[in-house]
């Protein structure tokens, strides 16, 4: 007998990504505008419901990437983080007024921890605070989220008093924040739970989660919430975040999909375009992945075990719970050389995710013909490196590398001789190092004289072999601006140099811009 019983349908859950607002406030993830606005229109195409796109009180720059992500998106909802003051509201709205479908996102702690030390405020001020706020919000834009910020450390009694009344006040979306990482599955459950119980209004409002991992927990404690009630989930591309990071949207989607069985659950996320958020996020932030991320590691779907490799040939399942390209990740094969055409060249870009316009195209195709003169064998790791290099070279910028030489060996000193296109005019510098890079930065530095502090430089091979591409990341801080910055090429000491003045290029642009404001981090 054939059972016709029609699957139930699953419950819809929101993905509210908050890459460019909490990934960025990860110490020297620092985005430009125009990766900003990169970033969040793959974020809309994929899916992503809500964007939360900046905290537009927090300076010029971020208003503005809000602003103009605002108006640029065509699907998602566009959040702007605001704390409990109207000054922060209006500039929320300020800059969210021009999308299609703005959100307010206010939020104020409410444990004792944040009333007492944080705000000196009694839990009566507080909830003075959220009158106030959640009514001033609502009554400038009709999607209004609130969180209390540290909820998963607040009294059970208070953190319901306080929902209640943001609902009251006009709350569409109430977020429960897990601020610090210290909940777990369990608990995470039994307070979504308890709200949805003994809350009033609470069923006309989407219950929402935002978990960091500072004890390795987010994933699992945002899917408890959503098991228990919860139908919107905060989390960031590659877990990107504060302290440990957020939930990484991957691993959620992912989870939600691959075990639809005991999680029935849907979002509208494409995955098959996951790899190529990871890997954009990856190289805006500086942040690489490690190679057994969940998911999106170099390693997630690679198969060493000899046990493992005899069941991967005889049937994929037993090893591998999802294909790898479930999330857009294709096997890394030798498919280009030095005879490949511009046709060919633009194809196989595009089947990695990368649809380039023809300026930027004309300049990929030519440095992959001269990385194809120097390099055997050309991947789709050296393919996606040669892009991002030409999207960084595509920027304006008024520092270029045009000439570098070093000598380097066994007899001191390392030397580089050097030639930097300064707004348009050649200067040449010579100068001693400890080693050729430290040779090569010395000439940097002595053509463009600045203060910044080399806060992190990490090289790791693309693909492997001697003739492999060096990506190179550079992280470097003045007077409180932290950016960083990349470059990939099959010379580590060019690679380098590359990234130093790219990352010097980012310092230039953020002195225009006004000083970020002293700020209390969000959820």
């Amino acid at each position: 007998m054939t059972d016709t019983t029609a699957a139930a349908p699953k419950a819809r859950v929101k993905i509210f990504d908050t890459t460019l607002r909490d990934g960025e406030q990860s110490p020297g993830a620092s985005m430009t505008l125009e990766e900003k606005i990169q970033i969040a229109q793959l974020l809309d195409e994929m899916g992503v419901d809500i964007i939360e796109a900046g905290f537009p009180i927090a300076s010029i720059g971020d208003f503005e990437a809000v602003s103009a992500i605002a108006e640029r998106t065509d699907r998602a909802v566009i959040a702007g983080l605001a704390r409990a003051s109207r000054g922060d509201i209006d500039r929320a709205w300020e800059a969210l007024r021009h999308a299609k479908r703005p959100r307010i996102h206010t939020f104020i702690g409410t444990s004792p921890l944040h009333r007492e030390h944080q705000l000196s405020m009694s839990k009566e001020q507080v909830l003075e605070k959220i009158r106030e706020t959640v009514s001033h919000a609502r009554n400038l834009c009709e999607d209004v989220q609130w969180s209390p910020m540290d909820a998963t450390r607040t009294e059970t009694d208070y953190l319901c008093e306080t929902v209640a009344l943001a609902i009251e006040c006009g709350a569409s979306t109430i977020n429960i924040p897990d601020t610090v990482g210290y909940t777990a599955p369990r608990e995470s459950a039994d307070i979504i739970r308890i709200l949805r119980e003994r809350v009033p209004g609470i069923d006309a409002v989407t219950i929402s989660t935002h978990c960091h991992n500072d004890l390795g927990m987010a994933t699992a404690n945002s899917l408890a919430a959503v098991e228990a009630g919860a139908r919107q989930i905060e989390c960031t591309i590659n877990g990107l975040g504060e302290r440990a990071g957020n939930t990484a949207l991957e691993e959620v989607v992912m989870a939600m999909r691959v075990r639809g069985d005991i999680m029935p659950f849907a979002t509208e996320i494409d995955t098959t375009r996951i790899m190529q958020a990871s890997r954009l996020v990856a190289a805006v932030s500086g942040f690489p992945v490690q190679y057994n991320k969940a998911i999106v590691g170099k390693n997630a779907f690679a198969h060493e075990s000899g046990i493992h490799q005899d069941g991967m040939l005889k049937h994929a399942g037993t090893f591998e719970i999802m294909r790898p390209e479930d999330v857009g990740l294709t096997e890394s094969n030798l498919v280009m050389g030095k005879h490949s055409g511009r046709h060919a060249f633009k194809t196989r870009l595009a089947e990695l995710g990368y649809e380039l316009g023809d300026n930027q195209l004309q300049d990929a195709f030519v440095r992959f013909k001269a990385l194809a003169d120097r390099k055997k064998e050309v991947y789709d790791d050296d393919l996606i490196a040669l892009v991002e290099e030409s999207t960084a070279q595509a920027a304006a910028e008024r520092i270029k590398v045009k000439f570098l030489r070093v000598i380097c060996g066994t007899e001191a000193p390392q030397s580089a001789d050097m030639i930097l296109e300064i707004d348009g005019v050649d200067h040449r510098q010579t100068s001693n190092g400890d080693g050729p890079v430290d040779a090569a930065f010395n000439c940097v530095k002595a053509l463009v004289p600045h203060n910044a502090r080399l806060a992190l430089y990490q090289v790791h091979a693309v693909t492997e072999g001697t003739d492999a591409q060096a990506t190179v990341s550079v992280r470097m801080e003045e007077d409180g601006k932290i950016v960083t910055a990349q470059s990939s090429d099959t010379d580590t000491v060019v690679a380098s140099a590359r990234a130093y003045v790219h990352a010097l290029n980012k310092l230039l642009t953020r002195r225009e811009k006004t000083a970020p404001v002293a700020l209390v981090s969000g959820d």
